[in-house]
């Protein structure tokens, strides 16, 4: 049986939910300015802006030569965050398992949504339906043919969904530009597409018609994920799943700094030690949220050496991060990101030195794991060690530690 993908896209998300009930600035040139503390770039751009050719990523000082009447909204990843998750709490509702990755862009399988909606085409016009009329709906056998399908629906067809088969799949693809190929890949490797552009490679047909040793000579493992991506070949979809809603909010009277807001995230963390829904766990990674005084958002993560629901501990943590705030806060919240059961703390009747390296170094990989992302540490599994091939003899598998069934 064939696997269909279904791809649910808004664009420009992130710049809708900066944008609040302002929607009517899309009109004019208008694009999300650079985060607070972060690189000077210009996020997601309306089209009035991109036809002055303002686009995400480009250099504030170069968007605004392009375009000196270009409006800066301050971004809100909070406001855009909880937006999102409740458009993915209807797509779920549904029946789907969701794969996302970013607000504003959503996939999940058709396959097993057969027994309760019969044809792809009832699931898609009820996401759409959910999502709203700002939403486009497409599927096809990967991400990228189903994100090129929902990219489509426009126009005189931007209130049915498209369906890419199989069968036309190839030839849907082939005369998409590189472009494309930018927003299917992590990092830095959307530079490949400008490479490629300059050495005259201007669609994913042609791209896929590359030999992989020319590509990997060139490129490296980007160039052989994209050319992957390209022919059709991508790997399954991993599903998320839902998150606990364990998150506390404080509105402040005026807009505090300094001692007024470090009480407010005390009064913050014992309501959410006190939360009945934390049922004994322990907290390993959490997230200070706070809405501008002067307009947008604001957050950062704080993660813990190991779960626990040590008060002290937790705002020895938390503390600190109250410094990166930019601007004076008029709502704070508080939410517990990642939780885990707390680790026995019955000392060994006959101590173990290497049951104890063991502990503390699989301690030391779950920190790191909920810091930088659960693939963020990999192991080597050995494929086929008599291969000629150097990337047939191993691979990189997500490392689990001993002892990690516990966490949620």
């Amino acid at each position: 049986m064939f696997v269909m993908v279904a791809c649910a896209l808004i664009p420009r998300f992130e710049l809708l939910a900066a944008l609040g009930g302002r929607r009517e600035l899309l009109s004019g040139p208008v694009a999300l300015a650079p985060a607070p503390g972060g690189p000077q770039v210009v996020g997601a751009a309306s089209g009035a802006a991109g036809a002055f050719g303002v686009a995400p990523g480009m250099p504030l000082a170069e968007a605004l030569g392009r375009c000196p009447d270009l409006a800066l909204v301050a971004p809100d990843p909070q406001r855009a965050e909880e937006a999102w998750e409740r458009s993915l709490a209807k797509l779920e509702s549904l029946g789907a398992a969701v794969e996302s990755e970013r607000p504003g862009e959503a996939f999940f399988g058709l396959s097993g949504l057969r027994a309760i909606w019969k044809r792809p085409e009832q699931v898609l016009t009820r996401a759409r339906a959910l999502l709203g009329a700002g939403s486009r709906l497409g599927a096809g056998p990967t991400r990228l043919c189903a994100v090129a399908a929902a990219l489509r629906a426009r126009g005189g067809q931007r209130h049915s969904p498209a369906l890419v088969s199989h069968s036309e799949a190839r030839a849907f693809l082939d005369p998409l530009p590189i472009g494309l190929l930018c927003d299917r890949l992590e990092g830095d490797s959307c530079l490949l597409a400008d490479t490629l552009g300059r050495l005259g490679v201007a669609t994913v047909g042609e791209f896929a018609a590359l030999p992989e040793s020319a590509v990997a000579d060139r490129f490296g493992k980007p160039g052989l994920e994209a050319l992957a991506i390209a022919r059709g070949v991508e790997r399954p979809l991993r599903p998320r799943t839902p998150p606990e809603e364990l998150r506390e909010e404080l509105e402040l009277p005026d807009a505090a700094t300094g001692q007024h807001l470090g009480q407010a995230l005390e009064l913050l963390l014992d309501r959410l030690l006190a939360n009945p829904q934390r049922r004994g766990r322990g907290v390993r990674r959490l997230r200070i949220e706070a809405r501008l005084a002067g307009g947008g958002g604001w957050r950062i993560d704080a993660v813990a050496r190991q779960a626990s629901a040590d008060r002290e501990r937790l705002l020895l943590v938390l503390s600190p991060k109250l410094a990166a705030l930019p601007a004076p806060a008029s709502r704070l919240a508080l939410r517990g990101v990642e939780l885990a059961d707390l680790a026995p703390g019955q000392p060994a009747l006959a101590p173990d030195e290497g049951a104890r390296r063991r502990v503390v170094l699989g301690e030391a990989i779950r920190h790191a794991r909920a810091a930088a992302g659960r693939e963020s540490l990999l192991r080597v599994l050995e494929m086929d060690p008599s291969s000629s091939l150097p990337e047939r003899r191993a691979t990189l598998t997500p490392f689990e530690p001993p002892g990690d069934s516990h966490e949620r």
